[in-house]
């Protein structure tokens, strides 16, 4: 409950003391007085050398609470409150630390559940790391970065073959809610387990329900997927300012990994709600809305956030920081103040449509909004090699399909290409927890593109595509083990998988000339 204000003037007497005090005794640690308190920030009338993001030290009925600087006026600054205000008071004393607001980072939170300060929510006891992470930093300089060369498989076959995402880029998930995007980011960290890739997977749930946050753990630690994931947990009832903090925590706790010469993979599911939170916190501290009301400056806060995930050059260890942020957008309107920040901030997004998500096409990315501005270079060259014509062939699919609509008589090319399509389509679908390697998705494209599958029955197509995996994987298993290494695909392993490719075509189409029962 927001405690009764108490104007400058009347308190003014003390500052004076308090300032007087700092003229006869310079060594004096730094004194400012609470002025007005509510709803988590806290006037503070001095403590004019306070910096941004320094953490101060307020006085309570119960001790001391903890809060950091935001708001930097000439005589006055804003500051939002990390513990409770129920118990702070205008009149209150207030003390600089000369601390910036840090969090513990290293080896020791894998593993773990933390709140964004670093305290464990699990039950396996205090993390024990000495080393601290600062929640801002600059983001590294152009000379201390490398081009984005390696890929970040996710296991997704639309995405590593449409829309490749490499170790250092930052891809934008986006779509309605319930449309599949925290699934596509929950398999891309499964995929590194599987894979065997060292990457170190980063979850930071924004206001999301706890039961949610639970059921992801609950799925990682079944995949075994917990014993290289760090979650940064905050729940709608958290405070907004931590809210605005975990995805920062976050990032700071990749940084150590990426800094070090390994390899880090940061979700930030989602960051619409962290510019609610922040606006909330810049709204209480009078700070000017704008467009849609947030702050003018919430595209630096986005901005300055994404900009820390990088490729880092080998002089710096070679180490990265790869982010999947995710947008919550209302009715597919990517055109929204948010959304279209972000976009311009990221090197690329997937975006999930919601009619692709109800006709059971799942994940339902779609080919034309989505896109990647890294390509080729975050590909294997493997998948790389059998992945060109596949965007090509979906989008001509789609508008061909779209116009056979309103004609029955097609003629015979343009009925191939919607057969194709159609086929192509059925393979794109993946369930969920079930990512793919790399020959799997490289031979699953080379059969597609020699037409192998053409003659099978549409319905058949995912059980044709078991039977050849599972074929390959039998028969062919040192050759598909050289292909799962990222290099181009030989002629001997072509010939191999056109060649079993085209034995289970004809079992299906054989079965399909059966009579059904």
């Amino acid at each position: 409950m927001a405690q009764p204000d108490i104007s400058v003037k009347e308190l003014s007497s003390d500052i004076r003391k308090a300032i007087e005090q700092l003229k006869v005794r310079p060594e004096i640690e730094s004194v400012g007085i609470v002025t007005r308190i509510g709803d988590g920030i806290a006037w503070v009338y001095g403590l004019r050398d306070a910096g941004f993001n320094e953490m101060i030290e307020i006085e309570s009925e119960t001790g001391h609470v903890t809060a950091f600087a935001l708001n930097l006026g000439e005589d006055e600054i804003g500051a939002v409150l990390l513990g409770d205000d129920r118990y702070v008071k205008a009149g209150a004393k207030v003390r600089r630390t000369g601390k910036i607001l840090e969090v513990p980072v290293g080896p020791e939170l894998v593993g773990r559940v933390v709140n964004p300060m670093g305290e464990p929510l699990d039950e396996k006891g205090p993390i024990k790391t000495n080393r601290k992470g600062r929640v801002e930093q600059a983001a590294p300089g152009v000379l201390d970065r490398k081009s984005v060369h390696e890929p970040l498989m996710t296991g997704l076959l639309a995405i590593d073959s449409m829309v490749p995402i490499g170790r250092g880029q930052r891809e934008l998930i986006i779509g309605d809610r319930q449309t599949g995007k925290t699934a596509v980011a929950i398999d891309t960290m499964i995929n590194q387990h599987r894979q065997q890739t060292g990457v170190i997977n980063i979850y930071v749930a924004v206001g999301q329900k706890l039961s949610k946050v639970a059921r992801i753990i609950e799925r990682l630690k079944r995949e075994g997927v917990m014993d290289q994931t760090i979650i940064i947990a905050t729940s709608a009832s958290d405070p907004a300012s931590l809210q605005y903090l975990a995805p920062y925590a976050g990032t700071a706790m990749g940084e150590y990994f990426r800094d070090n010469g390994q390899h880090a993979l940061i979700i930030y599911d989602d960051l619409t709600k962290h510019a609610a939170a922040y606006r909330q916190m810049s709204l209480l501290l009078r700070r000017p809305p704008g467009r849609e009301a947030y702050p003018g400056d919430v595209f630096y806060l986005h901005s300055r956030l994404l900009e820390r995930s990088a490729k880092m050059s080998d002089k710096l260890g070679g180490g990265s920081l790869t982010a999947l942020p995710i947008i919550e957008t209302q009715a597919g309107d990517i055109s929204a103040y948010i959304p279209t920040n972000v976009i311009s901030i990221t090197d690329g997004q997937i975006f999930m449509e919601t009619n692709l998500f109800y006709q059971g096409i799942r994940p339902a990315i779609s080919v034309g909004l989505s896109v990647s501005r890294v390509g080729g270079a975050a590909q294997t060259k493997a998948v790389k090699s059998v992945a060109g014509p596949l965007r090509l062939n979906l989008a001509q699919f789609r508008e061909l399909a779209a116009f056979a609509q309103f004609s029955t008589d097609l003629d015979a090319e343009t009925k191939q290409r919607i057969e194709r399509g159609q086929r192509l389509t059925e393979l794109l679908k993946q369930p969920q927890y079930s990512p793919l390697g790399v020959w799997e998705q490289t031979a699953i494209l080379m059969a597609a593109n020699d037409g192998a599958f053409d003659s099978v029955e549409l319905e058949d197509i995912k059980q044709a595509q078991q039977a050849l995996l599972t074929t390959l994987h039998r028969e062919h298993k040192k050759a598909m083990q050289t292909l799962n290494t990222g290099a181009k695909p030989t002629d001997e392993i072509i010939k191999i998988i056109t060649g079993v490719a085209s034995q289970v075509a004809k079992t299906y189409k054989k079965n399909t000339e059966q009579p059904r029962t």
